[in-house]
């Protein structure tokens, strides 16, 4: 019976100023909407950030030698049995609703010449197919095609490596590398297209070549030094991360095989993520402090109004922790109101409006280059239903600090001097 007094008492005086109480939800309404926007949006960019980095690099999660990491030989690389085991577990039924793309690649440093001289180059030996759903380097040719499954002596080489090797369609190049037995060997090959990604360092340096001829040409025949994975959402990483871990349990006791994610794999663009996202908590917890002195004020305000009442309520029997409650359920409910509502409206304006994207090309130029990565000027919005529940509680705890010092000023009231009190 007291707890209903206590709340009914919150409601009327919400109630009876109710000028003050509309001007204040919607101060937190507008900072909910704000806020769930901007996660969202931060959400959706940094989500185009990761899938550009992962389908450049290694995928969200990769399978490889423990040692290829930091040493990139190619004696560090997945035998034949576990690469096939790895492909098995990556597309089976457990995880094929994360699952976009599976790629296994031979990687290594080489040296490529021309007649007009030589320089390095990363070769990246691909599956054409697997490799055309996982990357997007088939997507940008400037020149001649893709590579296809019935290529043999085939080059697809990056803008900058042909400027400097003078290299045209159909042109020879000669790559020389490490193969199994350690002994430095050479591979002709033809270049069959030429691709512009936006990255210096992909441009100038990048080759793609068919893994069979890879395989024949350093002697490691189906063996790969890594095997990546494309998800739907790179929030599901560790999970999937996991998974292959149980599934490869014997060669990753053995030490033949590691699963790491993205964050392990491309360190410079996961610490790129982390800070934006930290400076985005620092600019939102400024916003909602000044919400909170509002919440404060309407709250006090209240109270230094109401000291007659009050007096009244604790002179009838109302303790002053009683008192002190009414002034927190008037806060909290406020808080929960105004937090749900503008949760709710900024997450469907945001979805209505900005459903497609917003297209910062403008801004950023239809090119921007961001820790080694080429980013799509057009930013998706994300909605993660746990972003949601943080942001309604985030709302909700800062309200209910905000009226911890009303109710604090309420519970410390002399009832002989506020019977005194005449407005």
């Amino acid at each position: 019976m007291h707890t209903g007094v206590i709340v009914q008492l919150a409601m009327r005086n919400l109630r009876r100023h109710l000028r003050r109480t509309i001007l204040t939800a919607l101060v937190m309404v507008l900072g909910g909407g704000l806020l769930i926007f901007a996660f969202s949006l931060g959400d959706g960019t940094h989500e185009n950030w990761i899938d550009s980095g992962v389908r450049t690099s290694t995928g969200h999660v990769t399978v490889q030698q423990p040692e290829f990491q930091t040493s990139r030989k190619i004696e560090h690389r997945l035998p034949a049995d576990i690469r096939k085991r790895a492909e098995t577990v990556l597309i089976s039924g457990e995880l094929t609703d994360q699952v976009v793309a599976v790629s296994s690649r031979l990687s290594l440093s080489a040296l490529a010449s021309s007649a007009a001289g030589a320089r390095p180059a990363q070769i990246l030996a691909v599956d054409p197919v697997a490799e055309s759903a996982f990357s997007t380097l088939d997507e940008q040719v400037v020149e001649g095609r893709y590579l296809e499954p019935d290529d043999r002596l085939a080059a697809y080489i990056g803008v900058g490596l042909a400027e400097s090797l003078e290299l045209n369609l159909g042109a020879r190049m000669v790559v020389q590398a490490q193969d199994a037995d350690g002994e430095i060997s050479g591979q002709l090959l033809r270049v069959v297209g030429i691709f512009r990604n936006g990255v210096p360092e992909v441009d100038q340096g990048t080759v793609h070549i068919p893994l069979g001829i890879a395989g024949e040409w350093l002697g490691s025949g189906e063996d790969v030094t890594n095997v990546g994975v494309v998800l739907a959402d790179s929030a599901a990483a560790p999970a999937v991360t996991a998974s292959v871990e149980r599934a490869l349990s014997e060669p990753i006791g053995r030490g033949e095989a590691r699963v790491i994610g993205w964050r392990e794999a491309n360190p410079a663009l996961a610490a790129a993520v982390a800070i934006d996202d930290f400076g985005n908590y620092v600019i939102f917890g400024i916003l909602f402090l000044i919400i909170a002195f509002g919440i404060v004020n309407t709250v006090l305000m209240s109270v230094l109004h109401r000291h007659r009442e009050f007096g009244v309520l604790q002179a009838l029997g109302l303790t002053p922790g009683q008192t002190g409650a009414v002034v927190l359920i008037e806060g909290l409910t406020l808080t929960a109101m105004s937090g749900f509502i503008g949760v709710t409206l900024g997450g469907l304006l945001t979805w209505y409006f900005f459903g497609d994207g917003l297209d910062f090309s403008v801004l950023i130029g239809e090119e921007m280059t961001f820790s080694g990565v080429v980013i799509d000027p057009v930013m998706v919005p994300q909605f993660r239903p746990a972003r949601l529940a943080q942001t309604l509680a985030f709302i909700l705890f800062i309200g209910a600090v905000a009226s911890v010092y009303p109710a604090l000023r309420a519970m410390k009231l002399d009832v002989a001097e506020a019977m005194k009190f005449d407005r």
